[in-house]
């Protein structure tokens, strides 16, 4: 199974970027766990200044924006 963190404060952009990574992994057919991190300073310990942020299995791989839907399922099947 593989672990995300998606980073960010909750604000719309994180809660897409969280659905679409449950989304991905649904129809790849592929066990994850989206865990939602808001508290600044748990964020900060990864890097990451602009939001969200993802971590995949304690590993920063995105920041900053909405990820691409490309991207995603990369991770998710990577």
């Amino acid at each position: 199974m593989k672990h995300f963190k998606v980073l960010g404060s909750g604000c719309k952009n994180c809660e897409n970027t969280a659905e679409m990574i449950e989304q991905a992994a649904k129809a790849a057919g592929v066990d994850v766990e989206v865990e939602k991190v808001t508290d600044m300073g748990a964020i900060m310990g990864y890097g990451v200044m602009s939001t969200p942020g993802v971590v995949l299995d304690e590993k920063l791989v995105h920041a900053g924006g909405v990820p691409a839907p490309e991207k995603v399922q990369e991770w998710v099947q990577g």
